[in-house]
C-alpha cells in the first residue's frame, strides 16, 4: 500500500509544470509619433480656433493710442535759440563741468571771449530733443553730466585748447567743425594744421614764383631759349627710349 502511494506521488520522469515563466528581451518601441502630412499641417493652420477679442466696458483697459507729448513752450524756445546757435557758428564743442564754480567759470568767459569764443548754457533734455530730429544727432552721446557749449563763428580750436589747459575743472568731449563731427583727438589734431590765410599765402607764393621764372627765360635771348627746348626735347626722347628697352 506504501509503495503504490508513494507511486502516485512521486512526478513522473519527463514530468512539466502547468505554468512556466519564461524571461522575454527587451522589445523595440513601435509607438512614436509620426510626422503629419504637410495638407494636414496646413488644415489644421487654417481650420485653428482663434479666441474672439476680450470685451470689457469703456476704460477698463489702457488707450493703444500712444499719447503725443507737446513741448513745453520754454523748451521750444530754448530749442529755437539753439538751432540758430548751430546754423551761425562753424565751431561748436561740448565740454563738461567737473565742479568748476561760478568765479572759475567767469574767468574762463573772459578769456575765451578775448578770442571770439561764447559759453552757452543749455539743459541736457532741450540739446537731447533737439539733436534727435537733426543732422548732428550723432552729438548725442557727448551730452552726459553738466555739459556746456563752446561756441565761435570761426573754427579756432587752436585758442580754445590753449584756454582750456589753465582750466582742469572743464574736459572737452568733442567738437563739430565745419558739420564734421571730431572727438576730442580730432581736436588737438585739427588745432596742429595751419590756418586757412597761412595755406593761401603759401599758394599764391608759389604761383608767383613759377610764373617769375617763366617771364625771366621768356625775356633771355631767343638762342637760349631754342637751346633749352632742344635740351628738353632731347631728354624726352632719351627717357622714352630707356623705357622702351
Amino acid at each position: 500500500m506504501a509503495a503504490t502511494l508513494c507511486v502516485k506521488l512521486l512526478p513522473k520522469q519527463g514530468w512539466l509544470p502547468l505554468t512556466q515563466s519564461v524571461r522575454h528581451g527587451s522589445k523595440a518601441v513601435t509607438r512614436h509619433r509620426k510626422p503629419m502630412h504637410i495638407l494636414k499641417q496646413k488644415l489644421m493652420a487654417v481650420t485653428r480656433y482663434i479666441p474672439p477679442p476680450r470685451v470689457g466696458p469703456p476704460g477698463a483697459f489702457p488707450s493703444q493710442n500712444k499719447r503725443v507729448q507737446e513741448d513745453h513752450p520754454l523748451m521750444k524756445i530754448l530749442k529755437k535759440d539753439l538751432n540758430k546757435v548751430f546754423e551761425d557758428h562753424k565751431m561748436i564743442a561740448v565740454v563738461q563741468n567737473n565742479g568748476s564754480n561760478a568765479e572759475d567759470m567767469m574767468i574762463l568767459r573772459n578769456r575765451l571771449y578775448k578770442h571770439g569764443i561764447t559759453v552757452k548754457f543749455f539743459p541736457n533734455q532741450v540739446m537731447r530733443s533737439f539733436l534727435k530730429d537733426s543732422v548732428y544727432c550723432n552729438m548725442s552721446p557727448l551730452i552726459i553730466g553738466p555739459t556746456v557749449l563752446f561756441v565761435s563763428k570761426e573754427p579756432k580750436a587752436k585758442e580754445m585748447l590753449k584756454t582750456l589747459r589753465a582750466s582742469p575743472q572743464m574736459t572737452l568731449l568733442g567738437a563739430c567743425v565745419d558739420d564734421t563731427l571730431l572727438s576730442a583727438q580730432g581736436v588737438l589734431s585739427f588745432s596742429k594744421l595751419p590756418s586757412v590765410t597761412v595755406v593761401q599765402g603759401e599758394l599764391v607764393s608759389g604761383l608767383t614764383m613759377l610764373t617769375s621764372t617763366t617771364a625771366s627765360m621768356l625775356q633771355r635771348h631767343p638762342a637760349h631759349l631754342s637751346a633749352l627746348l632742344q635740351q628738353y626735347v632731347k631728354q624726352q626722347s632719351s627717357d622714352s627710349k630707356e623705357e622702351a628697352t
